[in-house]
This record gives structure tokens, C-alpha cells and sequence, in this order.
């Protein structure tokens, strides 16, 4: 049973959903597996490979289910709406805090190293305050503290960090995370300040590093967030989004210098501020593209 409940979770880590669905409950309450000779199986190699959760991963990974496209089609809905055959291969928006690693890591920003302390990041004034009923403040890290993984993440039982959504309250276990679509994670993703400076940051990283050109500029970003390069409706679409944006942060300075100042890191001084600025919303569009949150 032990072997069982490991690797249907393992399972739901990459596909979305476990081979038991309920993976919560695999006693007569709980939903039958969809595929139970696979479960069997998976569960056999698990013991018989000592129990190497890599080894489980590596076998996942590298199937042709796994690797086949997540492309929906109006035959794929129609024979299996939630995909419980595995008709195609995973989707889903990936959990908040793999967008804020994935965010400070395509910016450059992450810090990777490993242990220590918990650190306490960028958090809005009064939500300590308020669940504590005064008695606690929060005293907000500095540095590159700020942009270490969200594993190391400070969360107090009753108050996680505001930047993470979906996660699970701390006063009792959760198995399975929920997935939610409000407008509170697009508002985050867009405007919660270490979103914003890391795309000011990845701004920076592609006047450096993109090439000369806007279009090798945008070529090099788009691939760093979606693993692909953009095709010639997508690059012109973002082209002419770049040209309005100069346009408006040459007029509108004061815009400029307010977008520029969110975050702590430092800002390349010997970058023009007009430009920098444009870049920084082309790198939170692109941030915030469905093929870079979600799971494909």
C-alpha cells in the first residue's frame, strides 16, 4: 500500500491528477485507479528499485505518454474531457510558488543556494498586523535574500507569503493542492512588486544579452520564457506592443522612473530609462503568457 500511495503522487505531480484521483483516500471511500495494472506495476518497480523515487521519475518522464502533446482537440474532448485516459499529455497552470522561482530564474535574479534560515520577502504593509490582532510586525528581509527560492519561503501557521496563491493553510495536511482561476492571480502576477522587478531585471538581461535587434531581442525572451521561438504573427504582435511602449514611457517619464523603481535590485544606470521601462512590460507580458504559466 505504501508503494502504491508514493508513486500515485509522484503521478499527480506530473500529471496534474493521480492515477487514484482521490489521492487523499485509497480506502473503499476513495475513487478506484483508472489504471490499476500500471499502478500495480509503477508500485512493484518502486520496491524493486529500492525505493528510488528518481528512478520512478526518470520512468514517467521518458514515456510516450507522458511526452505526447497537450494539445486539446474537439476528438480529445469529446472521448476524454478530463483526460482520465490519458488521451494527451499533461496541462495545467503551474502552482504559484514554481511561477515565482520561474520568474526570478528567467530574470537572473534567483539565488540557489542551499539551506539557512527561512527569509521573509516582499509582503504588503498590515497583514501580520491584522491576523495577529497587532501583536506581531513583519519585518520585511533585504538583499539577496529577497530572491532565494520560495521554498525557503517564511510562513507564519495562519499567514503565508501573499505572493504565493493556491497554497494550502497550515493548520492541517493537504494531499492535494486546488487549483483556482480568479482575478487575484492575474492582479499578483501583474502587479505584486517581485513579478514586476523581475521583469524589470529580465528587461535588463535582454538589452544585454538578446542581440542588437528588437527582433533577436525578442526572439531570445520569448524562447527563455516558453522554450520556443515565437512565430512571425507572434513577434509581429510584440513588435508593434514594444513601439507603443516607447512611445509612451518617451512621453510619460514620470511613468518610467515609478515603473522602474519597484523591487530592491539595483537598476542599470546606463540603460535608457524609456527603454528599460518598455522592455520591463514586454518581460511581464511575456511572463504572464498562458504557454509560460502554464504546465504544456
Amino acid at each position: 500500500m505504501t508503494a502504491r500511495v508514493v508513486v500515485n503522487r509522484i503521478w499527480q505531480t506530473f500529471f496534474g491528477v493521480g492515477l487514484v484521483k482521490t489521492a487523499e483516500d485509497f480506502g473503499a471511500q476513495g475513487e478506484k485507479p483508472s489504471h490499476p495494472e500500471l499502478l500495480d506495476w509503477l508500485a512493484v518497480e518502486f520496491v524493486e528499485s529500492g525505493w528510488d523515487v528518481k528512478h520512478i521519475q526518470r520512468l514517467i518522464v521518458t514515456s510516450a505518454t507522458y511526452r505526447q502533446s497537450s494539445k486539446v482537440t474537439a476528438a480529445v474532448v469529446e472521448n476524454d474531457p478530463e483526460n482520465r485516459f490519458y488521451a494527451r499529455g499533461p496541462r495545467y497552470r503551474w502552482p504559484s510558488w514554481m511561477l515565482r522561482d520561474q520568474a526570478l530564474a528567467v530574470s537572473g535574479l534567483l539565488q540557489e543556494s542551499v539551506g539557512g534560515p527561512p527569509v521573509k520577502g516582499y509582503q504588503p504593509d498590515g497583514i501580520w498586523e491584522e491576523a495577529t490582532f497587532g501583536k506581531i510586525t513583519y519585518q520585511q528581509d533585504h538583499g539577496t535574500a529577497l530572491h532565494r527560492r520560495s521554498l525557503y519561503q517564511f510562513w507564519r501557521r495562519i499567514v503565508g507569503p501573499t505572493v504565493l496563491f493556491d497554497v494550502s493553510a497550515r493548520q492541517y495536511c493537504t494531499v492535494k493542492l486546488a487549483r483556482t482561476n480568479t482575478p487575484l492571480h492575474a492582479l499578483t502576477m501583474l502587479n505584486d512588486v517581485t513579478f514586476v522587478e523581475a521583469a524589470r531585471v529580465f528587461a535588463e538581461r535582454i538589452l544585454r544579452d538578446g542581440g542588437t535587434t528588437d527582433a533577436d531581442r525578442l526572439a531570445f525572451a520569448f524562447r527563455l520564457c516558453t522554450s520556443r521561438a515565437p512565430t512571425s504573427s507572434e513577434q509581429q504582435v510584440l513588435l508593434r506592443r514594444l513601439s507603443q511602449l516607447r512611445e509612451l514611457y518617451t512621453a510619460d517619464t514620470a511613468a518610467a522612473d515609478q515603473l522602474l523603481k519597484v523591487g530592491e535590485a539595483a537598476v542599470d544606470a546606463n540603460l535608457p530609462r524609456a527603454e528599460l521601462a518598455a522592455w520591463t512590460s514586454i518581460g511581464s507580458l511575456l511572463l504572464n503568457l498562458d504557454e509560460t504559466l502554464s504546465k504544456e
